[in-house]
């Protein structure tokens, strides 16, 4: 298995920048730290990449991912309809800890979070809307670690950044259906989410 180059968040612009450049190549796949739980990213609309992300977690194509975004605000003009609940849960919670399932303007959805991690929010400064899911095997627990992470896919990505370890009691975001007049949480997790 081919090692990924791997970087620490001590400098934060700097590794941003590296990582940027690295997914700009086609295929390239990105290990990251939010601030829920360790992630694999890519460049939207990277088909390669995308493919990638499968094989690196085991998962079924049939699942689609998330994007994370610097402004959820950007959105709106790719299609995604934010008007009514994806809206006002943006407004109250963006950046942070849940993904909002909002209807696209031409049929299907599209689950964004805007994440609270300054790593990732200057890499997304730098790179526009990736790509993103947990970076575990299909079905695993989250990892905690750079190490672990890193264990249990099923390859490498081309650069990993290390975040150091997450808190034990680290979780996935809350995700929120927001297509409908009500909202629905598909997973709980730390943050509780309301309408104001």
């Amino acid at each position: 298995m081919t090692t990924p180059l791997i970087l620490s968040c001590d400098d934060i612009k700097t590794s941003a920048a590296r990582c940027a450049e690295i997914l700009r190549t086609p295929g390239a796949v990105a290990l990251v730290p939010t601030e829920t739980v360790y992630g694999l990213v890519a460049k939207v609309n990277d088909e390669n990449a995308y493919k990638k992300i499968f094989e690196l977690k085991q998962r079924s194509a049939a699942k689609v991912l998330g994007w994370f975004v610097y402004d959820w605000r950007e959105l709106d003009s790719m299609g995604v309809e934010l008007s009514g609940l994806p809206e006002k849960l943006a407004e109250k919670y963006c950046p942070g800890a849940v993904t909002i399932i909002a209807p696209l303007k031409e049929g299907g959805t599209l689950g964004f979070r805007s994440p609270d991690h300054p790593f990732l929010r200057e890499l997304l400064a730098l790179t526009g809307p990736l790509y993103q899911t947990s970076a575990n095997l299909s079905g695993a627990p989250d990892p905690k670690d750079i190490e672990t992470a890193l264990k249990e896919l099923s390859g490498a990505p081309a650069i990993a950044v290390d975040g150091g370890r997450l808190p034990d009691d680290a979780a996935g975001s809350t995700v929120v259906d927001a297509t409908g007049t009500e909202i629905k949480i598909l997973r709980q997790g730390k943050l509780q989410v309301t309408l104001p």
